[in-house]
């Protein structure tokens, strides 16, 4: 959930600066940035659609039930889902320095999960 909540945060911050994607959401000509922020996307008299919400969920579904997941049996901790694919580095480290890294992207994501 902490990085869920570290990319939900960033999201956040970027959308209230400004940053919006390009383009239209859909067919009828609906910008990115005609849709509020925060919670107000959701409920309220500017939100999405009922079926682009229901889009979003489906596809983060998708994602939990078959993507996000240890397929191999490789993984080192709960949450490593490299699938022997992804590395950057972290091979290379040894056991003190790879629980630093877990730790403060814990701290993070517990941050995040505050807000």
């Amino acid at each position: 959930h902490g990085r869920i909540c570290q990319l939900a945060f960033l999201g956040q911050i970027v959308t209230r600066g400004g940053t919006h994607l390009p383009g239209d959401i859909d067919f009828d000509g609906h910008s990115f940035d005609s849709y509020p922020n925060g919670i107000a996307a959701i409920i309220g008299p500017d939100a999405i659609p009922a079926l682009g919400l229901i889009q979003i969920i489906g596809v983060i579904g998708f994602l939990e039930l078959f993507v996000m997941k240890d397929v191999t049996g490789e993984g080192e901790f709960p949450g490593d889902f490299r699938n022997g694919f992804l590395d950057f580095g972290w091979d290379i480290f040894d056991d003190r320095v790879k629980g630093v890294k877990r730790g403060i992207e814990l701290n993070n994501g517990r941050a995040a999960m505050m807000g």
